[in-house]
């Protein structure tokens, strides 16, 4: 019994966050509020591959389905940029949107 409740504060601490690759996604991912970079860490981790991969297709099938109106086209990037983690193609693309978006607005970088 006392075992089980040693084990909680060491399970905590297993809790591992996955550097993002490009230090450019770590700073955006800094930008946002803390509940979704927490959310932003969970998926990004090895272990929560289960949860990313639907996610991501889940975002962009909503991103292509822009025209109803809770479901938005801002989707799409964002269920790529899930998908990214899984695949070199799209980890490619990802890195020239941020090189985009570092010339565009570099004070998103700072």
């Amino acid at each position: 019994m006392s075992g089980a409740a040693s084990n909680a504060p060491a399970m905590a601490s297993t809790i591992q966050y996955v550097e993002p690759d490009d230090p450019r996604l770590a700073l955006l991912i800094a930008r946002l509020p803390r509940r979704l970079r927490m959310a932003t860490h969970w998926l990004r981790r090895p272990s929560s591959r289960w949860a990313r991969i639907p996610a991501g297709l889940l975002l962009i099938c909503g991103g292509l389905l822009s025209i109803l109106p809770v479901l938005g086209l801002w989707m799409l990037p964002l269920g790529l940029a899930l998908l990214a983690e899984d695949a070199p193609p799209l980890r490619r693309a990802r890195g020239r949107v941020l090189d985009w978006i570092e010339r565009r607005w570099p004070h998103l970088l700072r």
